[in-house]
């Protein structure tokens, strides 16, 4: 057990630090303190030594040098154990430091501004900070080191009621202080490759990944296989943190595809956007609609495969209400996402205790944010899908020319065609999706799936397909059974015989210049 007689405190973020200062100055520790923490202590009552009062020199270069001293670096490194080291604090008047209290200046929040400056955010890079840290922590057998706030209560009710810390508490506080300097080391090496001032790559040259383990599903996609759920430290959280109000514990494959709902569900967030209801399976939309209320839009969606919609994901681009609550009572759905939930509708999901209700913001990719996929031996790594799609860009080379209607049945089947495992054939009205054929090796068996799927009429519907037909038989499979315009992406060496095939047809086909593969 650790006694604290002597405890340095300089932190840059002061949350809890008059309740550490004055908890510390009741059990009777000397606190020794630098600048800013120094004079907010002060000016609470808390009693204080200035660092410069122990190493005998001022703070020198406008505060980049202070505690860089033998006396505070000796007090903090000693070990008590080993009589020489004794020996040299006693001969050199050194006084030993129990506790370190430190937590740095805030370089990612810094770097990250939208004016930072090359010359500001290198200010921000602490020096004295993460050397007391680390010198703290490889001293964990005789000093104890914290960097969180969080662990302010848990050191003070230790010293109060066991009179010290044991090994097992400096120990866990020494492991989370070499994790947070090795994260701030991080994010210092990254803006350098990457930051103000510098032509980044699109993908960095070396990627560091700092993972915490949040979640333990009882298995991965099969109950034979171990999984977990990881966040990146220092990142937004799963599903940009998220909040499971009812249920039962989250699957692997609950999470898949509650995240590709969500990202599904984030094409339709835009200010003018209907409520939109969508519908996910085994990581591919099985229903996608849009109307006037929440009700409509999830009636519309179940219609296009009310068999596939069993045990599927739902995500709502509005916040989830009790109308739409007591619409899907008679659905069996494993997860549902939304941005917020209305009483009325917790009250009546709730009679579903094995429901899984997720409160989590929109999807919102940041420009250039890329994702990593496992391969054997290695990563690949590629910017994600969020390029914006704008209809008022597209082309269209065919006689007959698509109406306003038809032009917005053709951006709402793009939107879902970009969501749908390729090869990827989306068949929709203006307001709902009307049939989905997903994840075919032969573009034309995606044609054809998507059509035997239908349970809608197929006059006068739309359809989009994810990458551009290489022969005219998907073209005539779909004109045939009453698809009214096509959007596509082009750029086939058989545009042409494609385009002349829609012609033949009477019907419309826009070229979208995109591709989206979804693999």
């Amino acid at each position: 057990m650790l006694p604290v007689r002597r405890a340095l405190v300089s932190v840059f973020d002061k949350t809890g630090l008059e309740d550490l200062g004055s908890g510390l100055a009741k059990l009777g520790v000397e606190i020794i303190s630098t600048g800013g923490t120094a004079r907010r202590l002060a000016e609470r009552g808390v009693p204080v030594t200035a660092v410069s009062e122990i190493t005998g020199h001022p703070e020198i270069l406008h505060g980049r040098v202070k505690s860089l001293h033998p006396r505070i670096f000796g007090g903090i490194l000693a070990d008590r154990r080993r009589s020489e080291h004794r020996d040299e604090l006693e001969e050199h008047e050194i006084p030993p430091i129990d506790l370190v209290a430190v937590n740095l200046y805030p370089f990612a929040d810094a770097a990250a501004a939208p004016d930072a400056s090359v010359d500001g955010t290198v200010e921000m890079i602490d020096i004295g900070g993460p050397s007391m840290v680390r010198a703290a922590a490889k001293n964990f057998a005789n000093v104890a080191v914290v960097v969180d706030p969080s662990d302010y209560a848990v050191v003070l009710a230790a010293l109060e009621s066991e009179g010290g810390l044991s090994d097992e508490v400096r120990r866990g506080l020494a492991l989370k202080a070499f994790r947070h300097t090795r994260s701030y080391d991080t994010a210092i090496a990254d803006w350098l490759a990457n930051g103000a001032g510098w032509a980044p790559d699109a993908l960095p040259g070396t990627v560091r990944l700092e993972l915490e383990r949040v979640l333990q599903p009882r298995y991965g996609e099969n109950p034979h296989q171990a999984a977990a759920v990881y966040r990146q430290v220092g990142g937004g959280g799963v599903f940009g943190g998220f909040r499971q109000l009812q249920g039962k514990e989250l699957s692997w494959n609950n999470l898949l595809d509650a995240d590709a709902a969500r990202k599904l569900s984030a094409l339709f967030d835009g200010p003018d956007e209907d409520p939109t209801v969508v519908i996910v399976k085994h990581n591919n939309p099985c229903g996608v609609g849009r109307g006037g209320t929440l009700v409509e839009a999830y009636e519309r969606a179940l219609a296009c495969d009310p068999v596939s919609a069993f045990g599927s994901i739902i995500a709502v681009n509005r916040p989830f209400d009790g109308a739409l609550a007591e619409a899907m009572a008679k659905l069996f759905v494993e997860v549902v996402t939304a941005p917020a939930y209305e009483p009325a509708a917790l009250e009546r999901l709730g009679r579903k205790k094995n429901l899984r209700l997720l409160e989590c913001p929109a999807f919102s990719p940041v420009p250039g944010q890329w994702e990593l996929r496992a391969i054997e031996g290695g990563f690949l790594g590629q910017q994600i899908d969020a390029a914006p799609e704008d209809p008022a860009g597209w082309s269209c080379p065919t006689r007959a020319q698509p109406d306003a209607a038809r032009l917005r049945a053709l951006d709402f089947a793009w939107k879902v065609c970009r969501a749908t495992k390729s090869n990827a054939i989306v068949v929709t009205n203006e307001h709902q999706t009307v049939g989905i054929g997903a994840g075919q090796m032969s573009r034309v068996d995606s044609c054809r799936i998507a059509l035997d799927k239908a349970q809608l009429d197929l006059a006068g519907t739309v359809a989009a397909s994810d990458a551009f037909f290489p022969f005219r038989d998907g073209v005539d499979t779909l004109a045939a059974a009453g698809v009214t315009a096509i959007a596509q992406p082009g750029g086939s060496v058989r545009d042409d015989e494609i385009v002349a095939a829609a012609d033949e047809h009477g019907i419309a086909m826009v070229l979208t210049g995109r591709r989206h593969f979804k693999h």
